[in-house]
């Protein structure tokens, strides 16, 4: 059965094989996440420049450009540097291991690995990033990388309740829940406030509400 807890998170999944595409996406959709695909690191770029993702999960060795140069232009952009990044990949020597994570991503998994291994992972890197973001709410940024929203944008009471829940790391379905309303209900609000602010996803608007201390 399909789980509606991962509502409205995005993963970016980059592999130059179509059928462990093929095989993950299915997956990871199966299991309620949204999933963009790229062929490898350069295509992976143009996707960045339209859409940011709550998560990458990238392979290693690639064409065009490889997970290793990725992750190091990923990570030299503030627009970019805060998404968390899983490599998958067929080396599996301690010496790989040690230079994905230099390189910059946040988990390293084997192939081939369980797909149920490969879900708890991605749970696991989500909770650890919405952690941060909580507790990381950087008061000193200056306004080129703070979350750029009109001073015109008004929330009703409701929205404002959302957000801050949002801000909190809940999902649309614990939101619904402690709101005592249906889970459509909440997404039609995020859909919503995110018209409203012209902001991408759900993390940008969890980011917005910390910033300017709603949450």
């Amino acid at each position: 059965m399909k789980d509606n807890n991962k509502d409205s998170k995005k993963l970016l999944l980059i592999d130059d094989d179509p059928n462990l595409i093929l095989l993950v996406k299915d997956y990871l959709e199966f299991r309620g996440y949204e999933v963009v695909t790229a062929e490898n690191g350069r295509d992976a770029m143009e996707v960045l420049t339209k859409q940011q993702p709550d998560m990458i999960i990238c392979d290693v060795m690639m064409p065009e450009m490889d997970g290793y140069s990725f992750v190091e232009t990923l990570r030299q952009d503030h627009r970019t540097n805060w998404i968390p990044v899983m490599f998958l990949s067929a080396k599996g020597q301690s010496q790989d291991r040690v230079k994905g994570l230099t390189k910059g991503a946040d988990v390293y998994m084997i192939k081939p690995f369980e797909p149920e291994e490969l879900v708890a992972q991605v749970e696991s890197s989500l909770k650890q990033a919405s952690r941060l973001m909580r507790h990381n709410t950087r008061p000193s940024l200056d306004e080129n990388t703070r979350i750029q929203v009109s001073s015109s944008v008004e929330l009703t009471p409701t929205e404002l309740k959302v957000v801050q829940l949002v801000a909190q790391g809940l999902a649309n379905k614990e939101i619904a829940d402690k709101l005592n309303v249906s889970q459509r209900t909440i997404e039609s609000h995020v859909s919503n406030m995110l018209n409203k602010t012209n902001l991408k996803n759900r993390t940008e608007l969890a980011r917005w509400a910390i910033e300017c201390s709603m949450a």
